[in-house]
């Protein structure tokens, strides 16, 4: 039996990946860590079986030093962090104080104590973006692709991945990172594009596109990334980073036309808004390594699982309609973006 530490497990890809590793290793206890701000629900994880849950930060060092030394922590899994690009850009130094100091304090924890794992969930967008009209060899991030980051989300994520690797190659912390593709799925908070449309869709709302609709992305969903994980923390090597990627691309205004298909409502609803600085315009990743070396393969087929995931917002909205106004960003509102504009 195991002891798996998550961090950032009330929020959305966290709260997931300890649905499935409590379903996938049940001999495996798992505590929950997060800081509950805004987009934190502690009933993602609160209850579940085999789940204890700590309210805390990971950048309170003592606090997870205490945590690994009282319940034998074998691995951590970090999930922890800001991550919404638009409330980044009005608050900035909130996620370079989460998502690279905070990703010190937590490394500075393990290394103290000495864990047998420690896995960080990183993210496409450090690596900048890529031109909408380029495809075949060469199109795609892989591990080896520089990190250019664009906007203050993204640098906060790549310096949290330096400080990872800092920590691998100085201290000798078993690290392994993974970079993922935009996930979808349960639980997500509604800030976030599919959530956000789904959930106004729900409400007879308009469903706010940024200008340049064509901008794409490519989806995983939540479960393909967390057996992802599971694959890297059996089978993966140390000090290795492995991109996570489904090679499904979809642009926002499909994303949008998906959701309103699958909810049997018209294209009256978009509206077009303003696009955010430094909008990105594609991200997408080449898994190969990921595929090749750890036989992973997505199982959840974009069509399927989006349908599969407005129906669960349609079924929750119990879950979701408390949580309408919490986040800081009214996306489609006037926005000052701090003086960039």
């Amino acid at each position: 039996m195991s002891t798996v530490l998550v961090t950032g497990a009330a929020g959305f890809i966290g709260s997931n990946f300890v649905r499935y590793w409590r379903a996938e290793h049940p001999g495996d206890r798992v505590v929950a860590l997060d800081a509950l701000t805004y987009a934190g629900v502690r009933e993602n994880v609160e209850g579940l079986d085999g789940v204890e849950f700590v309210h805390g930060s990971i950048g309170n060092t003592e606090l997870v030093e205490h945590l690994l030394r009282a319940h034998g922590v074998d691995v951590v899994v970090n999930f922890a962090a800001e991550s919404h690009n638009s409330l980044a850009i009005l608050r900035p130094g909130d996620f370079f104080a989460t998502n690279v100091m905070g990703t010190q304090g937590l490394l500075e924890a393990v290394r103290r104590v000495g864990v047998g794992r420690f896995h960080h969930i990183s993210t496409c967008e450090v690596y900048g973006d890529l031109p909408l009209d380029v495809d075949g060899p060469g199109a795609a991030f892989t591990e080896d692709s520089p990190y250019r980051p664009r906007t203050p989300y993204n640098a906060a994520k790549a310096g949290g991945d330096h400080v990872v690797r800092a920590y691998g190659l100085t201290y000798d912390v078993p690290v392994t990172i993974t970079n993922c593709a935009n996930n979808y799925g349960p639980f997500q908070f509604p800030e976030k594009v599919i959530p956000l449309f789904t959930t106004r869709a729900l409400a007879g709302e308009a469903l706010p596109l940024y200008a340049s609709t064509k901008n794409r992305r490519e989806w995983l969903h939540v479960d393909d990334h967390a057996r992802a994980i599971d694959a890297v923390l059996h089978h993966g090597t140390v000090g290795e980073t492995y991109n996570v990627g489904s090679g499904v691309e979809v642009d926002v205004e499909g994303v949008a036309d998906t959701i309103l298909g699958a909810l049997g409502l018209g294209p009256e609803l978009k509206t077009i808004v303003p696009d955010r600085p430094s909008h990105d315009r594609r991200y997408l990743l080449d898994a190969t390594k990921l595929r090749s070396e750890l036989g992973w393969a997505p199982q959840v087929e974009w069509t399927e699982g989006i349908a599969a995931t407005v129906g669960w917002y349609r079924a929750n909205e119990a879950w979701w309609r408390p949580l309408i106004g919490r986040s800081p960003v009214v996306e489609g509102a006037d926005q000052s973006w701090g003086g960039a504009r």
